[in-house]
């Protein structure tokens, strides 16, 4: 995994640990690119938990259309910035019960703020880490809070922040909930793909009779 994904991190885009928590409550149930889209307008017209706090929800959600569920997201993002004034400050505590403590936030909301921001050895749990884990026999657990302290028993406490971006990203790229790309995971030769039904097919030998026109004069 250090080979393929060296410099793994998070591929949500913010510019500030505000901008990074509001992007991953937006992120549940949402794609990582879907959440960009919206954020790049949202965070120009509210870059701070201050502008963000003054805004209604129907504002906030009208930068939000493509993302799942954004009715209560909308919602959420506004009452979090309004709590972090109150009792932070405006500032994201470096305190994981502060965080999961606000709207929409929850476990891997502050694992992923407290690992990418304060570099807190965390390991956040997604649907990807969670299939991956499974898979690979590290886990046989659904719920992540099982998941993630399955993976905390395995793993150093120094490699937690790696590990879960280097995952997140290879089940993005190769390890597929759906058609798996096994034949491509530098991991096939001794991962046991619990649950895995369906391989993705190795691509055929090309072969220039079989399609290629005939070469011009």
């Amino acid at each position: 995994m250090k080979t393929l994904y060296p410099a793994a991190t998070t591929e949500l885009e913010y510019g500030s640990p505000f901008q990074l928590l509001v992007a991953v409550v937006m992120s549940a149930q949402a794609t990582d690119k879907s959440v960009n889209i919206a954020t790049e307008k949202l965070f120009q017209v509210y870059p701070d938990a201050l502008s963000m706090s003054q805004a209604s929800p129907e504002e906030v959600e009208s930068y939000m259309k493509n993302v799942n569920f954004h009715y209560n997201k909308a919602r959420n993002v506004v009452r979090l910035s309004q709590l972090l004034l109150e009792r932070h400050e405006g500032q994201v505590p470096n305190d994981f019960e502060a965080i999961i403590a606000l709207p929409g936030a929850g476990r891997k909301t502050a694992n992923v703020v407290l690992s990418n921001v304060y570099g807190m050895p965390a390991i956040a749990v997604d649907t990807h880490v969670g299939r991956l884990s499974r898979r690979l026999g590290l886990s046989e657990h659904m719920n992540p809070d099982k998941v993630e302290q399955d993976l905390m028993q395995v793993f150093p406490k120094k490699e937690w922040i790696f590990l879960h971006h280097s995952i997140i990203l290879h089940g993005r790229r190769v390890c597929f909930a759906r058609k798996p790309n096994c034949p491509g995971c530098l991991m096939n030769t001794f991962c046991p793909r619990i649950g895995v039904e369906e391989v993705a097919p190795q691509p055929r030998a090309h072969n220039p009779s079989d399609t290629d026109p005939p070469p011009t004069v």
